[in-house]
């Protein structure tokens, strides 16, 4: 992803995913002349998406100028999203972009290990474990390396003051990685690619409870940066571009305000020689560091003594002989990066804008891919273009072009893609996972934050008689008039998906339940036929759905109504689309938000499905939603009637609901909603049940008294472990015992965890119903309480509902259906 323009920062920084056009400024090419001087690096190193400190890479790839990476152990999969109801590996592509987006602010690139985020965990232990240690680890040595950093940074300490077994297992590995990227007997597979490394250093990006960033108060070997600098060139401060890269994180609330001003950090020595005054003492970060590389430093200075702000283009002949110059020196990791960085400015000084741009923004294997060549010479330098090759499928174009000042040149490119070629999905994703890692089956692709783009055009280009060859993705462009001009990705699609309106169905009886699904073409006259497959004992009818699509994108919808087995049962419904004689069996998944992006996948067309004994009381249900919740589907599969509530619902009657549930963080996300204490405290009064599910202490000052009839503080309590023993302290409490005769045999099966952000205190009316505790910890009692108010009922409850609803596990419904039939 091209970087984002940093002069013209807080005008763009929202949409740097987007990937428009980027103007660069004087400032832009002084910064990337003074950055092509340095060929030093530095890797940061912690677990999610989020974890960075934004500032610091800020800081790096600026003002030291080096080159810098951040790599996380995750994508995030396990996290919250305040934005939508993405959840698990939806998420996580959602946060992957948001980390690229902040990453086109700050500078920096992005890398993972497949590594996958499976929820909160407290130790080490149980991180690397489920992470598959050796797989993981093999990931961070690859990486080192491969990028070769002089210096290493980890956000988090190797033990419990992490606060996470994410955190802690990342810098435990960091620190084993530092040593063992440099051991050739280790993963000696790697080494004919990437020949081994021995960073500088390795520190600990330091801070105290509450990340203050005073000095540790024990005798260990440190140094203070100030990483709030002002850069000229740029136009803002590190703290402004480094907040605003934090602000990329919007589905985790991390929006941010720009930080102006001094900031201190500490930089702890861990491994390696310990700095004393700088972060890159007894570092040569010059062209010295490479064998004939000395005059370089002397060219560039040169090329910035002369360069002239209104014609930059006179920069362009210099820019080329230094480029002619690189390709003597020795061939490496640094001295490739460096013909890459120098590449772009070329472009950039040269002040030809190039696009290849794809007719349409998706097409199927056996389509022919029709683009065009897009360029503008804003210069004044004589240029012409060469030739156009893409590389994959080949396609050569030898129309040359002339490229005159300020005149755009388009030329039309079309070629047939190949029937294997490969759709577009996350390389991640391809295959079924394991609880904890992925499976890289491309072993050239670990560590990359996303596929690479599907068609690639290299361009050759004559500019004042030296040839000059760059790479550009195709991509698609179209105007949105609310917004502007907006770039999407190219995709390769099916010939055909079939996306159910439901990812789980759950049946409490023998009656049928409708599903409808979307048939979409990815290309004109698909003619053919969908039918399912149902696990032993399930029926379908009807048998099958004809398809008739004539036109590309046009969708059919298509009904078909399921019966589940007799007995109680759980597996997994298939939807497969049958035409010319080939099946396709995957679904089309689209995540659409202002700030990243869209990203589409092609998932498995499929459905859980799941039949249980659930007996139940009350038929009508109001839920006031929350972050990220798919809680009031399930409630309407369970057989009630569920009405969304409002703001302005609230100030109606309330009569008639038997119970009314808050969604997740609703109290996080909805600022009216404590207004409302006093009504919903009567609707209790009146005899109805209310459900508040887990809420956070963000801004608690806001509503800590308007949750609950009697006194209530939730704290940060939770248990991780999903299969934790789960005890009952009182087994005759109505909420184990009516309707539906509450077993331990409800909590097996559960995913994740089993709660979070449980109750810390409470009053004496309370009645705990569970006790719960993770290996090694004391018991916790905040789970889930209930206490009578007037006629009704008042229970919140920090269990993962959210999670396991949507999951099918069938303790989750027989549960939640007492709490509504208290």
């Amino acid at each position: 992803m091209k970087k984002v323009t940093l002069s013209t920062l807080f005008f763009l920084c929202w949409t740097a995913s987007f990937s428009q056009y980027k103007p660069h400024g004087t400032g832009d090419l002084l910064q990337g002349l003074e950055k092509l001087k340095v060929v030093g690096s530095a890797m940061y190193i912690a677990a999610h998406p989020d974890d960075e400190n934004t500032l610091m890479i800020t800081w790096l790839a600026n003002e030291k100028k080096v080159r810098t990476a951040y790599i996380a152990m995750t994508r995030g999969d396990g996290g919250q999203n305040l934005l939508g109801t993405e959840k698990n590996e939806f998420a996580g592509l959602l946060r992957t972009n948001e980390l690229l987006g902040a990453r086109s602010i700050d500078g920096g690139e992005q890398y993972f290990t497949r590594a996958n985020d499976f929820g909160y965990c407290k130790s080490t232990e149980e991180a690397l474990a489920t992470w598959n240690e050796e797989k993981v680890f093999s990931d961070l040595v690859y990486r080192i390396r491969k990028f070769k950093p002089d210096v290493m940074i980890t956000r988090f300490p190797p033990d419990e003051r992490a606060g996470h077994g994410h955190h802690s297992a990342s810098s435990l590995l960091a620190e084993k990685a530092f040593d063992a990227a440099a051991d050739p007997t280790i993963f000696p597979e790697q080494v004919a690619e990437t020949g081994t490394w021995q960073a500088k250093r390795l520190v600990w990006n330091f801070y105290n409870r509450g990340f203050t960033n005073t000095p540790p108060d024990d005798e260990s070997q440190f140094i203070q940066v100030d990483i709030g600098g002002y850069n000229p060139y740029l136009g803002a401060s590190y703290g402004e571009i480094g907040s605003s890269a934090r602000s990329m994180h919007k589905s985790q609330g991390f929006g941010a305000r720009l930080f102006r001003g001094e900031r201190m950090e500490v930089l702890r020595h861990t491994k390696g020689e310990p700095a004393k005054e700088g972060l890159f003492d007894g570092i040569n970060t010059t062209w010295s560091r490479i064998k004939g590389g000395e005059i370089v430093e002397t060219y560039i200075d040169d090329i910035i003594r002369e360069f002239d702000a209104t014609l930059p283009e006179k920069s362009v002949l210099a820019l080329l002989q230094l480029r002619k110059f690189l390709e003597s020196l020795p061939s490496g990791t640094l001295v490739e990066n460096k013909k890459k960085e120098l590449d772009e400015l070329i472009l950039d000084f040269a002040g030809i804008h190039v696009e290849v741009i794809a007719d349409d923004f998706a097409y199927t294997p056996r389509d022919s891919l029709k683009a065009s060549v897009e360029i503008t010479n804003r210069g004044t330098l004589s240029a012409s273009l060469k030739e156009v090759n893409l590389e994959n499928p080949s396609f050569r174009l030898n129309e040359k072009a002339q490229l005159e000042t300020n005149k755009s040149v388009s030329l039309p490119v079309a070629v047939l893609l190949p029937t294997d070629f490969d759709i577009t999905q996350p390389y991640w994703l391809r295959e079924k996972h394991p609880l904890g890692y992925y499976i890289v089956s491309d072993e050239s692709l670990r560590n990359l934050p996303h596929s690479p783009d599907p068609v690639v055009a290299k361009l050759t280009f004559d500019i004042e008689g030296q040839i000059f060859e760059q790479h550009f993705d195709v991509k698609y462009k179209y105007v949105e008039p609310s917004f502007g001009e907006i770039y999407r990705p190219l995709e390769i699609r099916p010939e055909i998906t079939v996306t159910s309106n439901l990812n789980s169905l759950v049946f409490s009886s023998m009656t049928p339940q409708e599903v409808l699904i979307t048939a979409k073409a990815g290309s004109d006259k698909v003619n053919g036929r969908v039918s399912l497959k149902v696990p032993e004992g399930w029926t379908y009818f009807p048998n099958f759905q004809n398809v008739s699509l004539e036109k590309k994108y046009d969708e059919q919808i298509l009904s078909f109504n399921i019966v589940p087995s007799k007995e109680g049962s759980k597996g997994i419904i298939t939807i497969e689309a049958e035409v010319d004689g080939k099946t396709y069996d995957r679904s089309l998944h689209s995540i659409q938000y202002q700030h990243v992006p869209e990203i589409t996948t092609f998932p498995m067309a499929e459905i859980s499905a799941l039949k249980l004994d659930l007996k139940k009381k009350g038929k009508k249900v109001g839920y006031i939603m929350g972050a990220g919740d798919e809680v009031p589907t399930a409630l309407e599969q369970m057989g009630y009637q569920v009405t969304l509530l409002s703001e302005d619902d609230l100030n109606k009657s309330l009569k008639g609901f038997d119970a009314i549930l808050i969604g997740v963080r609703a109290y996080n996300t909805k600022d009216w909603l404590h207004f409302y204490h006093d009504k919903l405290m009567k609707f209790i009064e009146e005899g109805g049940n209310l459900i508040c599910q887990y809420q956070t202490r963000g801004r608690w000052a806001d509503w800590q008294n308007s949750i609950a009839p009697y006194p209530l503080e939730i704290g940060r309590d939770r248990v991780s472990q999903e299969d934790a023993e789960v005890r009952f302290i009182d087994p005759a409490s109505p909420i184990l015992n009516k309707p539906n005769k509450i077993t331990s045999e409800d909590f097996e099966g559960w995913v994740q965890e089993r709660g979070l952000y449980f109750a810390e205190k409470w009053g004496e009316q309370f009645k705990p119903v569970f006790g719960m505790n993770d290996t090694g910890e004391d018991e916790q009692l905040g789970s889930l309480l209930y206490a009578p108010y007037g006629k009704g009922n008042y229970i919140f409850t920090g269990l993962s509902f959210f999670r396991e609803l949507p999951a099918g596990v069938p303790g989750a419904y027989r549960l939640m259906a007492n709490l509504i039939s208290l």
